[in-house]
């Protein structure tokens, strides 16, 4: 049997990642600090997957077993040198934690052997493998990073999964939306392109990152924010407003006609593709709390994150980008106490005033086009 080495023994890592490398084959190693977490995974060596929408379904997971690599770096070394694929889902900020004990791994395999093996971050984010790579680099000496760069892969991957924050009376239970999408650049693979079950190898992942963070993460964050200004505190509940799903529609238009016209994709395959995120956010058994999806301001307003990165690409085209225009002003309202980057935004708005934060969170020019357009829609979200 195929051997994977999985960081992240969490909802996504199970629900998600791990399920579709056992589909494939792979006995899968989850690798993480939580003890109870790890005990159960060894006690039981399976756990179930309820997929929860219209047509409901469980899935029977075995096959796995885990490591606590703050107990037992040894048994994780090891599991590297017979690894035929490692993989993360952990969360961007935690990249850099796991780096010292890939690199580990990494020196001990290339002790022991040159075959390839291919690590990729399956993480919400741009360029996560590369990231992750750059972290581990830190932590090789120089004559292995020469045969690492001939033997290791860390190519760059696009995921999309809606996996809730969710309290289940089974530890190992894990309750996902039909949906899936796995995307992964090949052109940063060495050896052979692993062969895994609902894992695409594409030759521009940039179009499919954007895609999903344009289409995917901008509605998310859109509904979201209108959400919140409107009191509403779910996603589910936001998406059963009329006014909300008006205006993410028109959000989606925006974005499509960025995402069609810089890409190429097909306008009806896209115009699916729409749909289907709409139905997804709709899906009662998966609603996430307003607040949850709105956390993060800051980074959501970054300057090549999900609401700014579009906008600024349509103004360059000549498009007037009114409703990401909104979201945008939206996003700077956002107040929940409980999310330290609101509050961070909040506390420098109310000292320096709407039209300071926003260039100073967005990086937008106060002379620019884009800026003018958010004064605007900020000025009547205020009526």
């Amino acid at each position: 049997m195929k051997k994977a080495i999985h960081f992240g023994g969490g909802n996504i890592g199970r629900g998600f990642i791990g399920e579709l490398l056992v589909r494939s084959g792979y006995e899968v190693t989850f690798v993480d600090v939580a003890d109870a977490l790890v005990d159960e995974i060894n006690a039981r060596r399976s756990y179930d997957i309820e997929v929860v929408g219209d047509t409901p379904k469980k899935i029977h997971v075995e096959h796995v077993k885990a490591i606590n690599s703050n107990k037992d770096l040894e048994a994780l070394l090891a599991a590297f040198v017979t690894a035929d694929i490692v993989t993360t889902a952990i969360g961007p900020n935690i990249l850099k934690f796991i780096a010292p004990n890939i690199a580990k791994g990494i020196a001990r395999r290339l002790e022991k052997t040159d075959a390839p093996l291919n690590i990729i971050a399956c993480e919400n984010m741009v360029g996560g493998s590369t990231v992750l790579k750059n972290f581990v680099y830190e932590h090789l000496a120089d004559d292995i990073k020469e045969k690492a760069a001939r033997c290791i892969g860390f190519p760059d991957a696009a995921v999309d999964r809606i996996v809730p924050i969710q309290h289940n009376e089974d530890p190992l239970l894990v309750k996902v939306e039909p949906f899936c999408e796995w995307d992964v650049d090949r052109t940063g693979v060495v050896g052979a392109e692993p062969q895994i079950e609902g894992l695409t190898w594409v030759d521009n992942l940039e179009a499919y990152i954007e895609r999903k963070l344009f289409s995917v993460n901008t509605g998310h964050a859109s509904i979201a924010y209108m959400a919140y200004l409107k009191g509403i505190e779910d996603i589910a509940s936001a998406m059963q407003d009329e006014e909300i799903v008006a205006f993410v529609r028109r959000v989606w238009a925006e974005t499509s006609e960025l995402l069609i016209e810089k890409y190429g994709f097909d306008r009806e395959t896209h115009a699916e593709y729409i749909r289907t995120a709409e139905s997804r956010f709709k899906n009662p058994h998966l609603s996430d709390a307003v607040t949850r999806v709105a956390r993060g301001p800051k980074r959501k307003l970054g300057a090549k994150d999900r609401l700014v990165s579009p906008a600024n690409q349509l103004v360059a085209r000549g498009k007037k980008p009114e409703a990401l225009a909104t979201v945008i002003a939206a996003a700077l309202h956002f107040g929940y106490a409980e999310d330290p980057e609101a509050v961070e935004v909040q506390t420098y708005l109310k000292e320096h005033g709407f039209e300071k934060a926003l260039t100073h969170f967005t990086e937008i020019p106060a002379d620019s086009e884009l800026f003018k357009l958010i004064l605007e829609k900020n000025a009547e979200l205020k009526k």
